[in-house]
């Protein structure tokens, strides 16, 4: 899935003859999509729920009321619970309970990759992304056991019941709707990267006031795109990186 040379300055990385590998990831794949989050600059309540809003309409993700049903792509968690080995006893606790968005890391090393026995879930070679085909899924829920940062969700009921239609009962968009007994995750919007198109959630945040540059992406592989020179000159870190699955979404703390 390519873009074309055509795409907006920060996706034309992609067709960038220089395809050299970073430490940060990609080691395996042609090119290596990443994000940037600005966790200070992402907390304003308003940012982060449009960039929810905007990734629930562009999927067809269900609004389930059950906490314990819920889908999730992008959502909110406390820093303590989202940097478990980047905190100490005394840290304040505004700190501790500051809210960081968070999403599927598409990982360099993903260990949902290896346990999935069907396939269903794999990383593109292309472009570093960590895919889905819900055909193949056949709800085992490995993946989700696998995931160390709680990634991935499960349809327990038909999902398509929960997602608000228009009044012809149209979905939101064409993005295909899933089933009841299938696991689904970020995409890092590989449909929306194929039209040249920013991922929805960077679109929306850059429309909120204040907002343009708390989500970053682009192609690690290519030294000159705006993931690579904010990796270069920020202090940032991921999640969990001792356990070597190799994050390819980074947060500017």
């Amino acid at each position: 899935l390519g873009l074309g040379c055509g795409a907006p300055a920060i996706l034309t990385s992609a067709c960038s003859s220089e395809a050299g590998a970073q430490d940060h990831g990609g080691a395996s794949s042609e090119s290596q999509w990443a994000m940037v989050i600005d966790v200070e600059r992402a907390r304003n309540p308003a940012l982060r729920e449009a960039c929810r809003e905007a990734c629930d309409r562009a999927h067809n993700i269900p609004r389930i009321p059950d906490p314990d049903e819920e889908i999730k792509w992008i959502w909110s968690d406390d820093y303590q619970h989202t940097f478990p080995d980047q905190v100490h006893q005394h840290m304040p606790r505004e700190q501790l309970e500051l809210p960081v968005l968070v999403l599927c890391n598409h990982c360099t090393n993903p260990p949902c990759v290896r346990v999935c026995p069907t396939q269903a879930t794999w990383k593109r070679e292309s472009d570093g992304i960590v895919m889905m085909d819900w055909h193949r899924c056949i709800g085992c829920r490995y993946c989700m056991a696998a995931c160390p940062y709680g990634s991935r969700s499960f349809n327990w009921r038909d999902p398509r019941e929960f997602v608000e239609t228009d009044a012809e009962g149209n979905f939101p968009s064409e993005f295909p709707t899933r089933t009841r007994g299938v696991v689904e995750k970020c995409n890092f919007c590989a449909e929306r990267l194929r039209d040249g198109e920013l991922p929805a959630c960077v679109e929306a945040a850059n429309q909120v006031p204040g907002g343009e540059g708390a989500l970053i992406f682009g192609d690690l592989s290519d030294p000159n795109s705006e993931v690579s020179r904010v990796l270069a000159s920020e202090r940032t870190i991921t999640r969990k990186i001792a356990l070597g699955t190799g994050p390819n979404v980074f947060y500017i703390v």
